[in-house]
């Protein structure tokens, strides 16, 4: 089980201070977390994707980069790039330079995204929302394959026999391919279409209950199976399945404690998302209520929350699992603690329990 962390670069104005961070520290902050992360021995970093006032990070691929020359073991992936306001042709070549001088510790999480703002930005139609995906997602696929390319489509200029440039490290058991996985909020769709794509899928589980994922995790299981050969010939033959989960969580030396200094960063955070969609207000009893055994927010100790994975694998069998903690600017001291407590408490108490 693959245990990590993921960030947009919050830099809200603090609940707690009124204290607001500059971008360029909380990038700053974001790098120190990595390569704590990586000093404790997790295994992933996530980087998110927005262009927003209120998050820090608006080119994953640019701080992906900066990650992994400061790092030597973990995974630095996207989370996510936003594919469909992309040119898939720069975004392979972007992460296959990754690729290669990390020696294949780089990860494109190909997504939709959960906000909007992109797509005007970039002078995409929300009218070609699904299209956009399938022909990006479908392009990217076909440049994985061989560094000569020819295709054509709706979204972009034709390519006739193009040399796309640089292919990725050639890792053993992988070959040079990109480690490309499919993110979704739960869509059985998605699910299915990653399977059949022999691609590895992430969920987003925000609310709800987690164990409530499981069909979807199968649905993507018995498509992943029905591709059979056709998938295997496009990766290496040692391919599989791959199921993360990712959500909200935070970890402190005491679970009550842990939970009341996370609550006001979760509430302002939700009331913002809340306000803006038209959903209603989070208060105390529903963030207990989701912070409590079989919800989806993992706080508490390094016993709690080791146990409340382990007993979530029971029922997804999934491969990892990436924890949201920084909302609306948890202070960088308290951000540390808790990923060093995840790689030094919690992740040795599911290696054990899952052996």
């Amino acid at each position: 089980m693959e245990l990590g962390f993921y960030t947009f670069g919050d830099v809200h104005p603090s609940p707690v201070t009124g204290e607001v961070v500059s971008p360029g520290q909380r990038l700053r902050d974001v790098l120190e977390r990595i390569r704590l992360a990586d000093e404790v021995g997790l295994q992933y970093a996530g980087i998110g994707e927005h262009h927003r006032p209120d998050y820090a990070i608006s080119s994953p691929s640019t701080v992906i980069a900066a990650a992994l020359a400061q790092t030597s073991a973990i995974t630095v992936g996207s989370a996510v790039t936003v594919l469909s306001t992309e040119d898939p042709v720069r975004v392979y070549q972007q992460f296959a330079t990754m690729d290669l001088y990390s020696q294949g510790r780089v990860e494109l999480l190909a997504g939709r995204g959960s906000f909007i703002e992109s797509y005007p930005l970039f002078g995409a139609s929300l009218d070609d929302y699904d299209e956009l995906y399938d022909e990006k997602i479908s392009l990217l696929l076909q440049l994985d394959l061989a560094e000569r390319t020819t295709w054509s489509g709706r979204f972009r200029p034709a390519l006739d026999d193009a040399l796309v440039l640089p292919r990725p490290f050639d890792k053993p058991g992988r070959g040079t391919h990109l480690e490309i996985a499919v993110a979704t909020g739960g869509n059985p769709q998605s699910s299915a279409r990653a399977g059949l794509l022999g691609l590895p899928i992430s969920y987003a589980i925000i609310g709800g209950q987690p164990a409530s994922f499981a069909p979807l995790v199968d649905l993507y299981r018995r498509s992943y199976e029905q591709a059979g050969d056709a998938v295997r010939e496009r990766l290496a033959p040692d391919a599989r399945p791959f199921v993360a989960v990712a959500g909200m969580g935070f970890i402190g030396d005491d679970s009550r404690q842990a939970r009341e200094l996370f609550y006001p960063y979760w509430l302002e955070s939700m009331r913002r998302i809340a306000s803006e969609r038209g959903f209603s207000m989070p208060n105390r009893i529903s963030y207990e209520s989701q912070s409590a055994r079989g919800g989806a927010y993992f706080i508490g100790n390094p016993e709690e929350v080791a146990e409340r994975i382990v007993a979530l694998h029971a029922v997804l069998g999934h491969d990892r699992q990436a924890f949201q903690m920084d909302l609306s600017g948890v202070p960088q001291r308290e951000s540390l603690r808790a990923i060093e407590l995840l790689g030094t408490r919690v992740a040795p108490l599911v290696a054990d329990a899952l052996r």
